[in-house]
């Protein structure tokens, strides 16, 4: 009797995400969206629910190059709420094609991917005079974690994602720590009560370890299929 192979799936076991599509000025573009629901929480740099807190979705839109709206937090929000999602979320954006996401696993810890690398650069580097480049470059990284972080550990893990990223980007061939628009979150299980947090989240700790290699596979490939 032959194997039975599953349907394919949009990206990682705990990242259940749904790919969107929407035209916009007569642009077809991409979204994807994680429904999370109740029970975590995210540290982000997104320019929509970023810092630490309770947040119940994720939505990463592709936007059209050389965007220029300047309400980034409402048009994100409008998108989501026109998908359906509810209550407080995250919302990044990129003018990468989300379609071609990346998702990894390592150990429990999921990893999703979408990656712009046009404009790139390295972190300290001499001071601009002229506004920047308008070309896509942006890196998204989210990631999940299926236990418990203090808000140390998040933030941690929001620094382990990061060095993870920039030995990707090395190993790929790339000379560069990133694009200046790259933008992560970490998702991790809200406490419950009498339940304990982990404490670290770096790069030898048991999930932090996890969360790297998780991430530096799915960089490492987004980059390449971009």
């Amino acid at each position: 009797m032959p194997a039975v192979v599953p349907p394919p799936r949009t990206s990682a076991g705990l990242l259940s995400t749904r790919l969107l599509t929407r035209v916009e000025d007569g642009e077809e573009l991409h979204a994807l969206l994680w429904e999370a629901g109740a029970g975590w929480r995210m540290v982000s740099s997104a320019v929509l629910g970023g810092g630490i807190g309770e947040r119940a979705w994720l939505l990463n839109a592709q936007v059209s190059h050389g965007y220029r709206r300047t309400d980034p937090e409402r048009h994100l929000a409008a998108l989501a709420r026109d998908a359906g999602a509810n209550g407080t979320g995250v919302g990044l954006m990129t003018a990468a094609d989300v379609s071609q996401h990346v998702c990894s696993h390592d150990g429990g810890v999921d990893a999703v991917v979408t990656a712009g690398v046009e404009v790139r650069g390295w972190a300290a580097s001499p001071a601009q005079g002229a506004p920047g480049p308008t070309e896509p470059g942006t890196i998204n990284i989210i990631a999940a974690v299926p236990v418990v972080l203090s808000d140390a550990a998040l933030v941690n893990a929001v620094a382990t994602a990061t060095e993870a990223k920039v030995q990707a980007l090395l190993d790929a061939g790339y000379d560069c720590s990133g694009t200046p628009t790259d933008a992560v979150c970490i998702a991790a299980r809200t406490p419950r009560p009498g339940e304990e947090s982990h404490a670290f989240a770096g790069p030898r700790s048991v999930w932090g370890a996890r969360l790297a290699r998780a991430v530096h596979r799915a960089v490492h490939r987004a980059v390449q299929v971009m």
